[in-house]
């Protein structure tokens, strides 16, 4: 069996560490093929007027799961966010960063072995903003029962699935009685229907503070749309930074998996780039595949790559972001070596 993936290589270091990554998981036999469509900047330097065009919008819808680089949203014109657009369009509701201590990566804190759950679709990221008068600018957040309901469900299905023992929700439900506190009551209903997991519930900037102090209290993190996405950027700092973090943004029927650093346009094209963290993103969605399509040969594969990227790291092969010496490349084939 061969899974098609829609791949996304970005701008910037994009197809540099997409062209890394798909070596990389041709050498250890991942069964997918690959097929090219673009977004962002990228979609204009070929030859597309729309920042997201329809193609690639048809093409996941076609075959369900992409892999995506880094993509430059040009400022001023287009949508505000590619990421954004593709979760809206796609309904992409669920984000998931799991943020794990890695070997060789020397960091203040140890074992941290976590997964930050971000409903993904509305919120302040909503984008309902209005000018009231002249000096006065409202912004509008969203909470829907449904999606409150389908984010809490789908994560404590993840945990109980993964083997994780507790799920808890960051809030401000003390301030935001309505839109929080309708997220926090929708935690609770779905907790019920899984009495094996634990459920916690934590005000945001009381979390954030135990956060620090020891990030290995937590097990899986549920959070609405904002606070995900500062949370998953904190607890990224704790263990190396966005380069040895993955990302994806899954839906009902369809999912992308993506690195969530920038696209870097400083070291682009100077073989440089780390592609660690769209690596990982590609073992997330290899496992998601052996669960979603009962592949068990894509969970080889991706245990196989997780082995061989960890004893890469352990030994210093590595790229300079890290502290190593080599280069995209090398570290690449570093990796297939150990494969």
């Amino acid at each position: 069996m061969t899974h098609t993936v829609v791949l996304i290589p970005g701008d910037g270091i994009g197809p540099e560490v997409s062209a890394s990554v798909t070596s990389i998981l041709e050498a250890a036999r991942a069964p997918v093929q690959f097929v090219a469509h673009h977004a962002g900047q990228g979609a204009l330097d070929h030859g597309h007027t729309d920042l997201l065009p329809q193609t690639t919008l048809d093409a996941i819808l076609e075959h369900g799961v992409a892999l995506k680089g880094p993509c430059t949203t040009p400022i001023g014109t287009g949508f505000r966010s590619v990421n954004v657009a593709l979760r809206q369009t796609l309904k992409l509701f669920a984000a998931v960063r799991p943020v794990r201590s890695m070997p060789g990566v020397e960091t203040r804190y140890t074992d941290v072995d976590l997964v930050i759950v971000r409903e993904n679709t509305e919120g302040l990221y909503s984008g309902i903003e209005n000018h009231i008068t002249e000096d006065v600018v409202v912004s509008m957040k969203v909470a829907t029962r449904g999606a409150c309901e389908r984010v809490s469900r789908w994560a404590f299905q993840y945990a109980q699935r993964r083997g994780r023992k507790k799920v808890t929700v960051f809030h401000k439900a003390n301030i935001m009685k309505l839109t929080d506190g309708m997220f926090v009551d929708a935690a609770r209903r779905i907790h019920k229907e899984f009495p094996d997991i634990t459920h916690q519930e934590m005000i945001i900037d009381a979390a954030l503070m135990r956060s620090v102090q020891d990030p290995t209290q937590f097990d899986v993190l549920l959070c609405e749309n904002l606070y995900g996405d500062l949370v998953s950027d904190l607890f990224a700092g704790m263990v190396g930074g966005l380069g040895v973090t993955p990302g994806a943004n899954i839906g009902e029927s369809n999912a992308v998996f993506e690195a969530v650093h920038g696209s870097a346009p400083d070291i682009a094209g100077k073989n440089l780039a780390n592609p660690l963290a769209l690596l990982m993103s590609a073992t997330m969605m290899l496992n998601y595949l052996a669960e979603t399509r009962n592949d068990a040969t894509c969970q080889t594969a991706s245990d196989k790559i997780k082995r061989a990227y960890d004893t890469a790291l352990r030994d210093k092969q590595t790229t300079r972001d890290l502290g190593g010496q080599l280069s995209t490349t090398q570290f690449t084939q570093a990796i297939i070596d150990r494969l």
